[in-house]
């Protein structure tokens, strides 16, 4: 059992090495393939497409700190070339390049060495790597060596002619800061977590697109695009959107069932608006907390757009309290009670920051003012919010 859970969390960090390594990748080309797609697990591990055709095919593997050199006669190298050979025609001239990423070190002397840039020796590799077909008794790898030695000899030397190894590639520890590192112009002075932790996440939600077939690539334009726009929320005029609405963890509803502002819905007869105010309850208040961790908004800047919504509201309060007649009916009341709701939750004269436009964020603070009960819908919300709290301390 603990051998087969240890390969199950190997596999599973091989998997996530390979993904994080794409986006290494595709930043590390943009420069020489500005044009370029990076895909995965659809030529192969990861591969480079020009023009939607494939142009370079990598192997990635990730092996922990300490694992032995890599030799001519190892597993990863005869399960790579097998898969190059199952995949794609070995004597194919005009065939894409095929890239062996590896975290180990090749051993010097060997076919992987001799494979290595800025001087790679493909006749040189091609010898060692038939040797080591030929002396190899290794039986996991016996099928891949005889596949490999029944191929025309020039078949062979166009194939190996195509191989390149890249060796001592970043361990999954080190990829985010090899990421930064390519990134450095465009970090936000400060806010380099907070930009990362952005970019980690759209990247991830790429990754599964790809692997769930629904796109087949991500380009450098489109990666770089996205860059773009995240680095524009961290100007003077913006700020970055950290909370997405399915963070909304599912026992939050339960946890927020008897919040106030929640009992302010009730009041009006607002029960169908009640998961979305919860939603936005919660991510106005998560965001703003991880804007405070991250300084990117301060105390006195929250507290000026609190002023000035309860300000607007306390003017359509007014004006709501001046058109109710003196014997108002209960049902009256409820009914202007939700139409101040609406109207105040449709608002966006006020935003904390000048370009910072999304909705979420008005709704959700408005709900968090009326939890507190500085704002509220029914005309006589502040005395029921007094009987809830004098009931909560009963």
């Amino acid at each position: 059992m603990a051998s087969s859970a240890h390969e199950a969390s190997a596999s599973a960090l091989g998997y996530l090495f390979q993904a994080q390594l794409a986006l290494l990748e595709l930043l590390r080309g943009r420069e020489e393939r500005p044009d370029g797609a990076i895909s995965l697990e659809l030529h192969d591990d990861v591969a480079w497409e020009q023009d939607g055709r494939a142009v370079d095919l990598l192997q990635v593997k990730h092996h922990i700190r300490g694992v032995r050199a890599l030799g001519d006669k190892d597993d990863d190298v005869w399960r790579t070339i097998k898969s190059w050979m199952d995949t794609h025609r070995p004597g194919d001239t005009d065939g894409p390049a095929l890239t062996l990423v590896t975290t180990q070190h090749a051993r010097p002397g060997t076919a992987m060495a001799a494979l290595k840039a800025p001087n790679p020796q493909p006749a040189r590799a091609l010898e060692l790597l038939v040797a080591a077909a030929e002396e190899s008794k290794a039986q996991g790898t016996e099928d891949a060596r005889a596949v490999f030695l029944q191929l025309p000899p020039a078949q062979r030397a166009v194939f190996v002619q195509r191989m390149r190894v890249i060796d001592g590639a970043p361990a999954i520890d080190d990829l985010d800061a090899q990421v930064r590192a390519k990134l450095r112009p465009v970090l936000p002075d400060g806010h380099a977590d907070s930009f990362m932790k952005q970019l980690w996440a759209w990247w991830y939600e790429q990754t599964v697109e790809m692997l769930q077939k629904r796109h087949t690539s991500v380009s450098v334009t489109r990666l770089m695009q996205r860059i773009s726009r995240i680095r524009d929320d961290y100007t003077s005029g913006r700020l970055p959107t950290l909370v997405e609405r399915e963070d909304f963890p599912a026992e939050a509803e339960a946890e927020l069932f008897d919040a106030r502002f929640v009992h302010q819905l009730h009041w009006v007869g607002a029960g169908r608006q009640l998961n979305k105010a919860m939603v936005d309850y919660y991510r106005a208040y998560t965001q703003t907390v991880a804007w405070l961790e991250d300084d990117l908004v301060d105390l006195d800047e929250l507290a000026r757009f609190e002023d000035n919504l309860s300000d607007e509201w306390r003017r359509e309060f007014d004006w709501m309290l001046d058109d109710l007649p003196d014997d108002a009916t209960d049902r009256e009341q409820e009914q202007a009670g939700k139409a101040l709701l609406r109207k105040t939750l449709d608002q966006t004269r006020y935003r904390i920051r000048e370009a910072y436009d999304e909705a979420f964020f008005s709704r959700g603070k408005h709900h968090e003012l009326a939890d507190r009960g500085r704002i509220g819908w029914h005309p006589d919300f502040e005395a029921r919010v007094k009987d809830l709290i004098r009931a909560t301390r009963a």
